[in-house]
């Protein structure tokens, strides 16, 4: 679209600069968020605010056409770097203020397993909700999980596996929590394409997410819930 070649985002006024950022988050265009924030912090924007209303509110728009299935793994992969982004600039800012967390997230493929495509995007999405998130990577054993999920006080553990054969590594994880009186502590979810609500529900999880959009909403529910219960 050659008109955004003109503008300006220092010209537009805080509410159109922030409708211009849920564009060009939706476009992955990085240089733009990164701009955009540091513009909206020098207007004294708190922190909490430009993430929540510029960056997670862009993010929650491309999710849920993500869910839709308007946009597709690349250009969702775009949006989640230009967040990337804007997050690096804001996380120590974030920190200083003490801003309210959503949750904490420690997700990572399980162990035999080195497929991430699938949770990478997760990770993505759910930093983009305003989560934090502690990716483990690949292959991991129970101890990994464990050890992430008590240093980093983690409110969700997620798990991912896209072969059937490392599927029921995740009941190796579960139960080992449930053996350490560990399982109410934390909320698990569990995906990847061999799995489905019933393998889920049989392994004692929380909830299977079929994609990260869905992964995003049942993390925001769950937290949500605990909060209400507090």
């Amino acid at each position: 679209m050659a008109e955004d070649d003109d503008i300006i985002l220092s010209e537009l006024d805080d509410e159109e600069l922030v409708l211009q950022m849920h564009d060009d988050l939706y476009d992955g265009l990085r240089a733009e968020i990164e701009e955009g924030v540091n513009i909206l912090i020098a207007r004294g924007w708190t922190p909490y605010d430009v993430l929540t209303r510029a960056l997670v509110a862009g993010m929650t728009i491309v999710g849920a056409d993500f869910r839709d299935g308007i946009l597709f793994v690349p250009e969702v992969l775009q949006a989640a770097n230009a967040m990337k982004g804007g997050m690096a600039i804001l996380k120590p800012l974030l920190v200083e203020t003490g801003a309210p967390r959503m949750g904490k997230m420690v997700i990572g493929t399980v162990k035999g397993d080195i497929h991430d495509i699938g949770k990478n995007l997760v990770a993505m999405m759910m930093e983009g909700a305003g989560f934090e998130v502690v990716d483990l990577g690949i292959n991991n054993p129970v101890e990994n999980y464990l050890e992430a999920a008590a240093r980093e006080e983690a409110d969700i553990i997620g798990m991912s596996a896209l072969l059937t054969t490392t599927m029921p590594y995740m009941k190796v994880v579960i139960d080992t929590l449930k053996d350490q009186g560990l399982r109410e502590r934390y909320m698990i979810l569990v995906g990847g394409a061999p799995l489905n609500e019933e393998f889920g529900r049989a392994i004692g999880a929380d909830a299977y997410c079929r994609d990260a959009a869905i992964a995003v909403q049942t993390a925001k529910d769950m937290i949500a819930r605990k909060h209400n219960q507090i």
